[in-house]
């Protein structure tokens, strides 16, 4: 896209979030894992202090000068974009080198000029994070590129940065830390409050298990609409309850809440707390009696997604249904909703068949056809030239 060849190529995995939805901006748990779908970053030296983005998803390159990138991000969150400034795409790689130079000292004093060409097979829209996975690729081939010497949560903390500001989406640090600090057949165990981690053996395919992903082809967008929305009652609710987060609110809180708060904020916040619980009790079951035995777990959150949370839609709602139909040992929405995906945990020779009841209850539906396929607990950063 260049006309040079890289000096380097770096790649990041988007995300499936087992279990944990909207609870990361709320300083709670979440257990996501990285997917073998990834974005890559192919990267070269400037002269002239400029940053130029180029991608396969939209012909006409993107230019800044270093020195112009924190006027471009100085506004209220988002404006970038939303003036026209820079398309939404390239405010991800953007935002990073931005975000890094205002976070990390030795960044701001060895950034120079650099081209950036960034090519995807994450599914964009589909909740699997395509733009953590956009974050990633492009920062780890800066860090590389200026020798700044950034850890794994160092970057996941710059891509935050970068997705709340430079981009507007209001959204907390697990899709950065899944993406970036993923490990082969494992989920990411996040305390979003200590940022403290822990690896949590899978055991899928040593059980003879798939993850289904149901990829409903709606699409949603973070930063607009009902995410901002929901991440807007969980801060009244926390601010009514008298507590920094709905981390701080526990299930036997519950009886108060539904007292103090009205209708809709308390269902958001019984979301939130009966969702933490809900991810602690994975990682036990995980660890004590293996995969097969977190369906219920999983049915359980997508029912508190719909119900409560109200982030479900009809595709998702389908998609669910029909896999738990085809015998499926779990399914719920993943990601942030208003579109996007399902997972479903299916037995390895159901696979086939779980696809055609899926596709089946979709057509029935007068739905747009799904896209399915399966994902796998792969690693995260990595250079791959």
């Amino acid at each position: 896209m260049t006309g040079a060849e890289p000096e380097a190529v770096w790649s990041a995995p988007g995300r499936a979030n087992l279990i944990g939805e909207h609870t990361d901006y709320n300083e709670g748990f979440v257990l996501p894992f990285a997917v073998q779908n990834r974005t890559y970053a192919a990267i070269g030296r400037r002269s002239d202090g400029v940053i130029r983005v180029t991608s396969t998803f939209d012909p006409t390159p993107v230019e800044v000068a270093l020195v112009e990138l924190r006027a471009l991000f100085s506004g209220a969150p988002g404006d970038a974009v939303t003036s026209g400034a820079v398309p939404e795409w390239a405010a991800y790689p953007l935002g990073v080198a931005w975000a890094a130079i205002e976070a990390h000292e030795r960044a701001a004093n060895r950034a120079f000029g650099v081209d950036i060409a960034i090519a995807s097979d994450v599914p964009v829209g589909a909740g699997l994070s395509s733009s953590a996975a956009l974050e990633g690729a492009a920062l780890a081939a800066i860090d590389w590129m200026w020798q700044i010497g950034l850890t794994p949560l160092d970057m996941a903390k710059v891509g935050r940065t970068a997705e709340n500001i430079a981009v507007g989406a209001p959204t907390g640090i697990m899709d950065q830390v899944s993406s970036f600090m993923g490990e082969t057949d494992s989920a990411t165990f996040l305390d979003c409050r200590t940022l403290e981690t822990s690896t949590v053996d899978l055991g899928f395919a040593r059980e003879g298990l798939e993850v289904l992903v149901i990829d409903t082809r709606v699409t949603h967008a973070h930063s607009t609409g009902g995410y901002g929305e929901r991440r807007a009652s969980c801060d009244k609710g926390a601010r009514e309850l008298g507590v920094v987060s709905l981390r701080d609110v526990r299930m036997d809180d519950l009886d108060r809440a539904a007292e103090t708060l009205d209708d809709v904020t308390f269902r958001r916040v019984r979301h939130i707390v009966t969702e933490n619980q809900r991810v602690l009790d994975t990682v036990d079951t995980l660890r004590a009696e293996g995969p097969r035995a977190i369906g219920g777990l999983l049915v359980q959150s997508h029912v508190s997604m719909r119900d409560d949370f109200e982030i479900s839609v009809p595709e998702l709602d389908t998609a669910v249904t029909a896999a738990l139909d085809a015998g499926a040992i779990g399914a719920r929405m993943t990601g942030g909703g208003f579109g996007g995906s399902a997972i479903a945990i299916v037995e390895r020779d159901q696979l086939a068949q779980t696809k055609t009841t899926i596709a089946d209850a979709f057509e029935r539906q007068g739905f747009r056809a799904p896209r399915q396929f399966t994902v796998t607990a792969s690693h995260g950063l990595l250079r791959d030239r």
